[in-house]
């Protein structure tokens, strides 16, 4: 039945049945934070931040928060590079794509390399872009430098409240 496809979570009140990508990802702790990060990173419409914060606010250790979710936002970012990584770019001229929007695509790719792995970090954009970037073949270890440097950035911006407390 529909309702087997539904994790029973409970809040204050009567029982509510929610899709798994909305489950109480706070019920699972350090776990639940790594793989949120992880799944955040990819095409999947989550958000890593919320839950560092909530997951701050609530007493965890923050070094150990940052830590988690980075790696795991990481390894999410690298995991889209890989995909894009095996897809080949004449396959868009068989969907339709014109050969002069493919060669703009590949100079702009090409123009900026690697360096568009600092904005993997972005809600919408950076997901499609570390595809991009392995799609159009950019160099990996400068990618995952960069793009490492902008996660693990982000979430020590967001943690300086309880960095400093």
């Amino acid at each position: 039945s529909l309702r087997n496809n539904f994790r029973l979570t409970t809040f204050e009140g009567p029982v509510v049945y929610r899709p798994f990508f909305v489950m109480n990802w706070f019920d699972f702790g350090y776990p639940g934070l790594f793989l949120l990060s992880f799944l955040a990173a990819t095409i999947l419409p989550l958000s890593s931040e919320g839950m560092l914060v909530l997951m701050l606010a609530s007493g965890y250790d923050p070094f150990a928060c940052i830590g988690l979710a980075s790696f795991g936002n990481i390894l999410g970012g690298a995991t889209n590079y890989w995909i894009g990584r095996l897809g080949n770019p004449k396959w868009l001229l068989r969907i339709g794509l014109s050969e002069s929007k493919l060669n703009s695509f590949e100079q702009r790719i090409a123009k900026y390399g690697e360096w568009l792995a600092l904005l993997s970090w972005t809600p919408f954009l950076g997901d499609p872009l570390t595809v991009a970037l392995g799609f159009f073949r950019v160099h990996w270890w400068r990618v995952l430098l960069w793009m490492s440097i902008s996660k693990i950035l982000r979430y020590i911006i967001l943690s300086i409240p309880w960095l400093t407390a």
